[in-house]
């Protein structure tokens, strides 16, 4: 019996990487999986390790209309080739441009997931036309999936789709957690005290980790501001920040920048492919972001035994219970930031209650294969209708 068709799509192959992995090749047990994005090679190798087929198809994260509707008309073509039983869209480019086609191509299951939405921090003429674009995405949707609860109440209060549309896989996340890979007892004292030393990190300092892109909304000038602070009362303290800058897109003011780059305690390493070691060598995660879908370094951080200190944001504030497995602080709120990152110093007791119960929490709930099932669940109520 040949299998139907399901088609994944993300605006660049580094989402179907970080955000996806191992998903595409489960689900290619039960259809015959094609990923679309940008960037031949770099698809092309993922596809290649996953099992899978691919296309791929030239996409911009930032607006640009012509090449958007160019790229429209392409994937149509490609769709009324294909006749896919599955479109399922991630990213807000792919969503609007992968929607739009299989709309157009009568693809009978159009399913967009809403990661998070840069139109929550957004103002003016912007944002009006980032809700256009929101709003017409999930009308060519026929089901649209909020990867947290957060996100659900906000795109109801904001009148951007009927509630009707609306459903939360799982528990919440993309694609849950390798809590086998995530995990603590991969590494041992010298591992640390290796990577410690490689770095300039003092071994006996207390580290603070940031993960994730090097951006404002992220939090970042919140964090070095609090840091700096910090080191005043506590200066065997060292923040450690993994991943890459997009100057372009959302840049870090320039006193920031220059204090990430010119300060001896603040280690900037940029991005990494395999995350774990950093969570090693560390002791608290920081993640002040201003907004997010279901971010899935905290849950890594959970994994690997780590507490974390986030704002209190949608998916942020469903991954983390304030006092269980961590603490949660106020959004864009410098005092309230350095407070947290005092009082995970000063008492001993709290920090070692939240070490105690951070692993538990996320592999109760977010286990990866669980969210596979899941969403499984999902395409073949779609067949069996």
């Amino acid at each position: 019996m040949l299998k139907k068709k399901l088609i994944r799509i993300t605006t660049i192959p580094l989402s179907l990487e970080k955000l996806l992995e191992g998903q595409l090749s489960f689900m290619s047990r039960y259809f015959e999986v094609i990923a679309i994005s940008s960037d031949v090679a770099r698809l092309k190798a993922y596809a290649d390790n996953e099992g899978i087929r691919c296309h791929p198809l030239e996409l911009t994260r930032k607006i640009t209309p012509i090449k958007d509707l160019l790229a429209v008309w392409k994937l149509y073509r490609f769709l009324k080739r294909e006749q896919p039983f599955i479109v399922h869209t991630h990213t807000p480019k792919a969503g609007i441009v992968g929607m739009m086609a299989a709309w157009l191509a009568k693809v009978p299951h159009r399913l967009h997931t809403v990661a998070g939405l840069p139109l929550m921090e957004a103002t003016g003429f912007k944002k009006k036309l980032l809700v256009y674009i929101e709003k017409r995405t999930y009308r060519y949707a026929t089901k649209v999936f909020p990867n947290s609860k957060g996100l659900m109440e906000y795109i109801i209060s904001e009148k951007l789709v009927a509630p009707s549309k609306l459903y939360i896989v799982g528990k919440g996340s993309s694609n849950g957690i390798d809590t086998s890979f995530f995990n603590p007892v991969h590494f041992g004292e010298n591992d640390r005290v290796e990577l410690k030393t490689s770095l300039g990190i003092p071994q006996k300092d207390f580290v603070f980790l940031f993960v994730g892109r090097i951006v404002k909304d992220k939090g970042i000038v919140e964090m070095v501001d609090a840091f700096i602070n910090l080191l005043a009362t506590h200066p065997h303290s060292s923040l450690l920040l993994v991943g890459p800058s997009e100057p372009d897109l959302d840049p870090l003011p320039e006193t920031t920048e220059k204090t990430i780059h010119s300060h001896p305690k603040i280690f900037s390493v940029g991005f990494q492919e395999d995350v774990r070691p950093y969570f090693a060598v560390s002791h608290v995660l920081v993640f002040p972001s201003y907004r997010e879908g279901f971010p899935n370094v905290v849950m890594q951080a959970g994994a690997m035994g780590i507490p974390c200190i986030v704002s209190n944001i949608n998916g942020c504030n469903e991954i983390v219970t304030d006092g269980l497995n961590g603490l949660i602080i106020p959004v864009k709120n410098v005092n309230a930031l350095h407070a947290a990152m005092d009082a995970l110093l000063r008492e001993g007791a709290l920090y070692g209650k939240l070490v105690a119960e951070s692993r538990g929490a996320i592999v109760s709930r977010y286990e990866r294969h669980e969210i596979w099932r899941a969403l499984l669940g999902v395409y073949q109520n779609l067949e069996d209708s």
